[in-house]
């Protein structure tokens, strides 16, 4: 469910989607039992129109949960391509092996266990597509990593930008608790928004998500 769109309008596109590979029908349904949070119908369709455009060899997925999204966009690859996911919750990363093995998708996505912030420096660019879905009051620690290993006409995508429309509200509008969050993605917004190197455009999709494609110099110098 979107915490943005109006339901009816939520069921409404839900009903017209065509229907997923059975594997990622069955994780959608395990996702949902056990309450686990991944991506909504409406940001998976759009990554998947995303993936299909691009066509990237390369994919950084930071934040791996059940290993849903990265199954979801091996389905997007060439022949060689590869995935690299980052996870650190144990319960996590034993649910997402599991399902990577039984998708038999070893060979394809690679899952890096520990935090993205002492992992994304030890990596090598470039990326064609850095999916960031993690812990949100990270976004803005993970961003000069992500413009690091993505390449020059690269995309990034950061998912839950939105934080349940709260981001748009005034500090003082929302419980002390999530302000701190509330801080941290208002600015990781500004920055993507105004960062030379970035075209971005925020969606209100989902729980909002933010695409920034990694201009090419030779782009650039035609501004």
């Amino acid at each position: 469910m979107s915490e943005i769109t109006p339901d009816y309008i939520i069921n409404f596109l839900s009903d017209i989607q065509p229907n997923s590979h059975s594997f990622i029908q069955d994780l959608e349904k395990y996702a949902h039992e056990k309450e686990i949070p991944i991506i909504s119908f409406e940001v998976k369709s759009l990554l998947e129109f995303l993936l299909s455009m691009h066509q990237p060899n390369t994919i950084l997925e930071i934040g791996t949960a059940i290993g849903y999204s990265s199954i979801l966009m091996s389905q997007y690859l060439p022949k060689e391509g590869k995935i690299i996911t980052i996870d650190r919750y144990p319960y996590m990363i034993e649910q997402a092996k599991y399902n990577i093995h039984k998708a038999k998708l070893n060979s394809v996505i690679t899952l890096l266990e520990g935090n993205a912030q002492d992992i994304l420096p030890t990596l090598k660019p470039y990326f064609d597509l850095i999916f960031l879905d993690a812990a949100k009051g990270q976004y803005q620690t993970f961003l000069p990593h992500c413009l690091r290993l993505l390449r020059p006409g690269g995309l990034l995508i950061a998912d839950n930008v939105l934080y349940k429309g709260m981001i748009a509200k005034a500090r003082y509008d929302i419980p002390r608790r999530q302000r701190t969050i509330h801080k941290r993605l208002r600015s990781f917004l500004w920055d993507i928004s105004h960062h030379p190197e970035l075209q971005t455009s925020i969606l209100p999709i989902g729980d909002g998500v933010a695409l920034s494609y990694k201009k090419d110099p030779i782009d650039s110098n035609l501004i």
